[in-house]
């Protein structure tokens, strides 16, 4: 018998760090290099430039915005005539409940049933970075993107406003008043949270889109399945549930605008979709390292 027949088999390589980010990267490189995304994206960026035009036509003639002059319409759109800042906090209560959600339902409920339909799928597991490595390197692209849109959404509302409305000291909710600078920084904590708010459903169409292989399908299921909690969470006869719908607490952002911060319900919030995430990561994960990849 030779040496290299009784030789013990050679210990596994470990796997490079650096291989995970570099799926990561290639991964978001992709997703938002994609003609889909940039148009979402300019859709989610164009709306706080409507809106302040709106706001600007209408209030050309000293009148305050709103149905008849009172104020009415989304949140915080009454104050954005006083200070510009005020449209960013009415451009992201605007994009929240559907918009957003909506771009993120379309990211996430593609990023594995797209694969799979173009059949790409199955050489993106033959790299050695295994289904778990894979699947959370799909995930956190989708998170990536909840904070991108979100970012382009205030980014934007924060030109327009600037350029067609006076800026300067902010009035909180609760009546004080905050420099313009601390008002800034309260505006990026705001947007971060709306970004957090989206990864319980991020998490609900990645588990979508390991159910199936087609792409327009698991856009479709995810995008629908937003709209019907949307429409439950509305029915006084189903209050009790409502606490637990992954929508209810995201317009608690505007707690952020309290003096002092009221956290209640933002932590109510950020608690929900970090359940959501886990139970619907979990079955994504579930499925997808079962799943038999045959395309």
């Amino acid at each position: 018998m030779s040496q290299a027949e009784i030789a013990p088999p050679a210990a596994p390589r470990a796997r490079n760090p650096l291989w995970t980010f570099g799926i990561l990267r290639s991964e978001l490189t992709t997703t938002l290099r994609r003609w889909r995304t940039l148009a979402l994206l300019g859709v989610l960026a164009a709306v706080p430039v409507l809106i302040g035009i709106a706001v600007r036509i209408e209030t050309g003639d000293g009148s305050s915005p709103g149905p008849g002059g009172g104020g009415g319409g989304p949140a915080f759109l009454s104050q954005v005539t006083n200070n510009g800042l005020f449209l960013v906090f009415a451009a992201l209560a605007v994009t929240l409940p559907v918009f957003l959600p909506m771009a993120v339902g379309v990211v996430a409920g593609d990023s594995v049933a797209g694969e799979a339909n173009a059949g790409t799928l199955r050489y993106l597991l033959v790299a050695p970075a295994g289904r778990t490595r894979l699947l959370l390197t799909k995930y956190a692209s989708v998170l990536v993107f909840c904070l991108v849109a979100t970012l382009v959404v205030a980014l934007s509302a924060l030109v327009v406003g600037s350029l067609l409305f006076p800026v300067g000291e902010v009035t909180t909710i609760s009546g004080t008043r905050i420099g313009f600078g601390e008002g800034l920084l309260r505006a990026g904590l705001i947007a971060v949270v709306v970004a957090a708010s989206l990864t319980g459903f991020a998490a609900i169409g990645l588990f979508v889109s390991t159910l199936t292989s087609s792409g327009i399908a698991a856009m479709a299921a995810t995008v629908g399945l937003l709209i019907t909690v949307q429409i439950v969470d509305t029915i006084p006869q189903l209050s009790g549930a409502h606490p637990y719908l992954f929508p209810h607490y995201w317009m608690s952002y505007a707690d952020l605008l309290r003096a002092p911060v009221y956290w209640d319900e933002v932590v109510k919030n950020l608690g929900l979709q970090g359940l959501y995430a886990a139970v619907f990561g979990s079955a994504a994960w579930a499925r997808f390292t079962t799943k038999d990849i045959t395309v």
